[in-house]
């Protein structure tokens, strides 16, 4: 393939403007195409690099779900296990561990037992003292 290439090509006056008009179509043209290119070149990797970290993320979430249920069945077979041996105390330790962890969450409530006959005196109320003698009346 042969290809001709022309120097110093000036069309007649009447067609300049129209040659100019097709020149500046092209020039501009090629510069539509190379920032579109720009812009592909800059989009496209940065969507493939997020689609990619996503995609791991998810993974790993789903690698740590699936760890975390073994370990449930895991826990959940052992208290079993300890449970057919001896129903009723681990029913008991269940109970404790479990009050043990919510009864700080509540503060200062009390928390009445209505087979209790009397709570006062298990109440942890502060000792009045009487009132101490003013300073200045000493004998």
């Amino acid at each position: 393939m042969q290809q001709v290439q022309l120097k110093n090509v000036h069309p007649p006056a009447p067609v300049q403007r129209s040659f100019d008009e097709v020149n500046r179509a092209q020039q501009e043209r090629e510069q539509m195409i190379n920032q579109a290119n720009g812009e592909y070149n800059k989009v496209v990797p940065r969507a493939a690099g997020e689609s990619e970290r996503r995609i791991r993320e998810a993974e790993g979430y789903a690698l740590e779900r699936v760890n975390e249920a073994e370990g449930d069945v895991a826990r959940f077979r052992a208290l079993l296990e300890q449970y057919e041996k001896a129903p009723e105390v681990t029913r008991q330790r269940l109970y404790l561990e479990t009050m043990a962890k919510l009864l700080p969450q509540l503060g200062g409530k009390v928390i009445l037992d209505a087979s209790a006959p009397q709570f006062l005196p298990f109440m942890n109320l502060p000792v009045a003292r009487p009132p101490a003698p003013p300073s200045g009346d000493r004998p």
